[in-house]
């Protein structure tokens, strides 16, 4: 049965415990494979069915993508992903294929083309359904269902799949159909509230944070909904919410407003549990380096490098003398954090990322060799990685199309000729 048996415990009061576990079990048996040893993507063998546009949904199947997943992406060029469209003008050279935001949001995907608003594309859409072991939307509540590939139908033709929504609102609740994008996202779950400086207006985050953050719960949700239909067979629907993710991850502003009242506001680049924590100029235009201790030793070591009182001024203009990686590199060595604040150019040449393989050069066959990243995190049991940059629109439909469901030449091309597969 299910209940409370002990009290919470207390920091590290099982420690002993833990580690005469693991000493009983680390003996001379047999031992995970290394990398070099294992299969490429955990997840070879999953396949995968997306469909939405931007960021929020393309990012969670990334993931999977990045660990063996066939994720099939269905799009239209009668209303291509907007990320597509970014860059597109009348004289853009390669059109809707040019957008180097979509293909380095969407490597080792595969791209079918399928007009939904016919119904014949529907209905091969649904064969993907019955193919799929995961599919994907982020599309605001209702369109799905108008496109008959709602949670419900889509499980009725496929009771193993996993169905994973992961719009602005979520598919329920009094705001479900305000519609909008990450920066609402930003300002609405209060992130924009926490970031700026205490005297001065709120900027919210760089970019589109819940764009970032949302599909990282929907990728977790959806490998815990596989674990699950492992066990049980069954498959699910996930609905997460952009906003309540993006909540969620302020999990301690909320809990300290529970618990004592206290309203958590911005201030600037200080932290409450830091005797010292800030960002000041380095040499060079516009270069800065964090630099943060949390004890007093940490905080005697800067002491000692301005000569006198430490504060904010006086740390400014130590750090102003200085070039900025070989300050960190110092303050590193002395046990103190620091990093320079780097701008996007640097981080591609970044030694810690290049030492973890974190970007993968790629060539793409109308924008060059371009820098895809990949997640922060390596599996035991699969390396993965991305072999192949982001599709062009349609690239895959004689794979998806012929080989995937079985269509020949002359009923693809009957299907183009229709503006069913477009």
């Amino acid at each position: 049965p299910v209940g409370i048996r002990r009290r919470a415990p207390t920091l590290g009061e099982h420690d002993a415990e833990i580690d005469a576990g693991l000493a009983a079990t680390q003996g001379d048996g047999p031992r995970a494979p290394s990398v070099s040893v294992a299969r490429r993507g955990v997840y070879e063998g999953l396949n995968v069915l997306e469909i939405g546009s931007g960021a929020a949904g393309p990012l969670a199947t990334k993931v999977l993508a990045e660990h063996g997943a066939r994720v099939v992406k269905i799009e239209s060029a009668k209303r291509p992903d907007f990320l597509r469209t970014l860059f597109l003008t009348k004289d853009a050279k390669f059109g809707v294929d040019g957008s180097p935001m979509f293909v380095l949001l969407n490597p080792n995907k595969q791209s079918v083309r399928l007009n939904l608003k016919h119904p014949e594309a529907r209905a091969l859409a649904l064969r993907l359904v019955e193919w799929a072991d995961v599919l994907c939307e982020n599309y605001a509540p209702g369109v799905m269902e108008k496109l008959g590939l709602d949670a419900r139908t889509a499980r009725a033709a496929n009771p193993r799949l996993v169905y994973a929504s992961g719009c602005l609102f979520g598919q329920t609740g009094p705001q479900r159909h305000y519609p909008g994008y990450g920066g609402q996202g930003s300002a609405i779950s209060g992130f924009n509230h926490l970031t700026g400086r205490r005297d001065g207006p709120a900027h919210g985050p760089y970019a589109t944070i819940t764009d970032s953050l949302a599909p990282r719960y929907v990728a977790l949700a959806i490998e815990a909904a596989l674990l699950r239909r492992q066990r049980s067979g069954e498959g699910c629907t996930l609905d997460v919410s952009q906003i309540e993710a993006a909540v969620y991850s302020q999990a301690e502003v909320v809990v300290r407003h529970s618990a004592t009242g206290e309203v958590v506001t911005r201030d600037g680049n200080r932290d409450a549990n830091a005797l010292l924590h800030g960002v000041y100029p380095t040499a060079g235009d516009d270069r800065w380096i964090a630099i943060a201790a949390w004890s007093e030793e940490e905080r005697e070591v800067l002491a000692g490098l301005v000569d006198g009182t430490l504060d904010d001024e006086s740390l400014a203009a130590f750090t102003r003398r200085h070039d900025g990686e070989n300050l960190a590199a110092a303050l590193q060595e002395q046990g103190v954090e620091a990093g320079v604040v780097a701008r996007f150019d640097q981080l591609l040449a970044d030694p810690q990322l290049a030492h973890r393989g974190h970007w993968v050069p790629l060539e793409h066959t109308n924008l060059g060799e371009l820098p895809f990243e990949r997640a922060g995190f390596r599996l035991s049991e699969g390396s993965g990685g991305f072999t192949r940059p982001g599709p062009n629109l349609g690239e895959h439909d004689a794979g998806v199309l012929g080989e995937l469901l079985g269509l020949s030449a002359a009923e693809q091309e009957r299907l183009r000729e229709r503006e069913v597969a477009v």
